[in-house]
C-alpha cells in the first residue's frame, strides 16, 4: 500500500463502525496525471462515508486534494459497498 492509499485509509477508517472491512485500492487510469482510488466498505459504512447529499464524500475528496497538490496529480475517490 502506498502513501496515498494509506492516507485515505487513515481518513475513512475511524468514520466506519466495521473498520476492519474497509479497503482502499488504487486502480489504473488512462491519464498519467490522475490517481483513481476506490474505498470499499460495508453498506452501512458506505452510507456513512457518503453522508447526506454527499457532504461527507465531498469533504473526504477535499482532504485528498491536499495530497494531490504534493503529488502534482489529480486524485479521484470513489465509494463502493462490499
Amino acid at each position: 500500500m502506498n502513501d496515498i492509499q494509506q492516507t485515505l485509509l487513515n481518513i475513512v477508517k475511524p468514520l466506519c463502525e466495521d473498520s476492519d472491512m474497509v479497503i482502499v485500492k488504487q486502480m489504473e487510469t488512462i491519464n498519467d496525471n490522475e490517481i483513481l482510488l476506490y474505498v470499499y466498505a460495508s453498506n452501512n459504512d458506505i452510507g456513512r462515508l457518503i453522508g447526506k447529499k454527499g457532504i461527507m464524500a465531498t469533504s473526504i475528496r477535499q482532504m485528498m486534494q491536499v495530497v494531490s497538490k504534493v503529488e502534482k496529480k489529480r486524485i479521484n475517490v470513489k465509494f463502493e459497498a462490499l
